[in-house]
């Protein structure tokens, strides 16, 4: 029954600075800490450039993060989980803000159906993605799509950075995620074509909806569309 499933409100942010996507998403954090009734939230964005170091014990010599910044992106230290990485215009961010004693309390699951839910939408498009040892959604040997979560009394933050079209030279500067000998990718590198954050929007929503056997409310999306995308994820 519809009324059994939680309730997920989207909120589509555009494009916004990374710190102001950690202050909205403390924001719902908060709302759900202090118990003030439904709060799951869905924050769909896209950032300024931007590099973030997540949790992991790996050193980031100051004259690495310096020379970041001079090539004109922001540095931010999170507490996310993974190394560093890149977010950027033609990034699809995603952040759930959910309580998983509404769904099922386990990170592992949690990472697990974030995975499935890409893995869906590069279905969608006809790239064959899949996970790996390594954290993330991968085509082949390279990422298209990073995972970094934080996790608090069952609260999560922070989220996933689907690759749309975004400028993926801004990666060569970097070891992405820390990970030695592996590239990254996009859905418009692998398709030869250009994939918007726009374009691909509808089908990360309806695949979320699936793996998380949740409603959305989402005021821009047309019944239309929704109905033919829930289709297409039946099982």
């Amino acid at each position: 029954m519809q009324g059994s499933r939680p309730v997920v409100q989207v909120l589509r942010l555009g494009l916004v600075s990374y710190q102001e996507g950690l202050r909205l998403q403390q924001d719902h954090v908060s709302r759900h800490r202090a118990d003030e009734g439904p709060a799951h939230a869905l924050l769909l964005c896209e950032h300024s450039p931007v590099y973030t170091t997540g949790i992991r014990q790996k050193p980031y010599p100051p004259h690495l993060l310096d020379g970041l910044t001079l090539m004109g992106a922001e540095v931010h230290r999170t507490n996310r989980g993974g190394l560093i990485t890149f977010h950027g215009p033609g990034q699809l961010v995603c952040y759930p803000i959910l309580h998983l004693g509404s769904f099922k309390k386990s990170v592992r699951w949690y990472v697990c159906q974030l995975e499935k839910t890409i893995m869906s939408v590069c279905s969608r498009f006809g790239i064959k993605a899949a996970t790996s040892p390594h954290t993330g959604v991968w085509v082949g040997d390279n990422k298209i799509c990073a995972i970094g979560i934080h996790c608090g009394r069952y609260v999560t933050s922070h989220g996933l950075a689907l690759n749309c079209n975004t400028d993926l030279s801004w990666f060569n500067h970097i070891v992405p995620c820390g990970i030695e000998g592996k590239g990254v990718t996009s859905l418009s590198a692998e398709l030869q074509r250009d994939v918007s954050t726009e374009e691909t929007v509808p089908h990360l929503l309806e695949a979320f909806r699936h793996h998380f056997n949740c409603e959305l409310t989402d005021p821009e999306t047309p019944g239309q569309d929704r109905t033919q995308l829930k289709h297409q994820f039946r099982e």
